[in-house]
């Protein structure tokens, strides 16, 4: 998935004392990838700073053990906050920022002043943060989307050059963001790295519509029906991969404004039913699917990364 010109290979322990002594800060922890990058960090031996609107580990606990969970610290806040940073980058020393704090395409559609608010001007409060913290912290990492790109294509592989055109108000939210991000160098000099995921899975995945793969997995374990609400083909992303990039984004040397696409491995959701038949062979007959394919590109072009 990633090239040594950009972000380095080799794995968080194989690097000289791993992660130990170096402070990340993680907005949006609690959730789904936030719980996934914790693990790995607090794995690597980083000190790990939860920033989330939710008290509830519920996801650090599908994953992590009550220990393990113990060792990050935990503060409860409001992204939307314009204060609510600069304080924790200077207290706990943070020296890397991972931002994944954010509202989903269902909750943006409902109500898009909400969504506004959490993704675009949640996300400039994290790049101020950075801004002010005396040159602390050097670079932010931040969740972009698929969604960035509107309707699918014509069937290629999607790359960094092609040109944005989202459909949704979260494409739009997270389009907006890395515009920002860019003005965020060209005027302060902060770097930025944005990372585009598309169908994430893994434990812990269960809000949103590409969630439903990952749900119809666990209803298959569990016995109970369930019908994944897209067909066609997709970029599966296994949640594990995903993290360690984001956290590979964070400690490489790489500097200025970036975007650049993830991608996984690019099936058709039928054959992954098929898959979790064959798996689960109590569960055959009992996964379906709608037919429908996903209004995004099914496959992205990472070759930039």
């Amino acid at each position: 998935m990633m090239s040594a010109d950009v972000l380095e290979q080799t794995t968080l322990r194989e690097r000289s004392g791993g992660l130990g002594g170096t402070n990340f800060l993680v907005t949006g922890a609690h959730g789904f990838i936030g719980a996934w990058v914790t693990k790995r960090l607090l794995a690597a031996g980083a000190r790990v700073v939860i920033f989330d609107r939710d008290a509830d580990p519920r996801r650090l606990r599908l994953i992590m053990d009550d220990e393990e969970v113990a060792r990050a610290i935990v503060v409860t806040g409001d992204i939307t906050e314009a204060g609510a940073l600069p304080p924790l980058i200077e207290a706990f020393e943070v020296g890397h920022v991972i931002h994944l704090a954010g509202l989903q395409v269902p909750t943006c559609r409902a109500d898009p002043r909400a969504g506004a608010l959490v993704n675009v001007v949640g996300t400039i409060n994290v790049f101020e943060a950075a801004r002010l913290s005396g040159g602390r912290v050097k670079k932010v990492v931040y969740a972009s989307s698929a969604a960035v790109f509107g309707t699918a294509r014509d069937g290629r592989a999607v790359s960094e050059l092609d040109e944005p055109q989202p459909s949704t108000h979260y494409g739009v939210f997270k389009r907006a963001n890395e515009g920002n991000a860019r003005v965020y160098h060209l005027d302060h000099g902060l770097s930025s790295v944005g990372l585009r995921p598309l169908t994430v899975y893994g434990v812990g995945r269960d809000f949103g519509l590409t969630s439903d793969p990952t749900k119809a997995m666990k209803a298959a374990v569990v016995g109970l029906p369930f019908r994944i609400r897209f067909g066609g083909r997709t970029d599966f992303q296994y949640v594990a991969d995903t993290s360690d990039v984001f956290i590979r984004a964070a400690v490489s040397g790489l500097e200025g404004a970036h975007v650049f696409n993830l991608h996984g491995e690019t099936v058709r959701v039928a054959d992954v039913v098929a898959e979790i038949e064959r798996t689960r062979p109590s569960a055959r007959g009992s996964i379906t699917l709608d037919e429908t394919p996903l209004a995004i590109p099914a496959e992205f072009d990472d070759s930039a990364v």
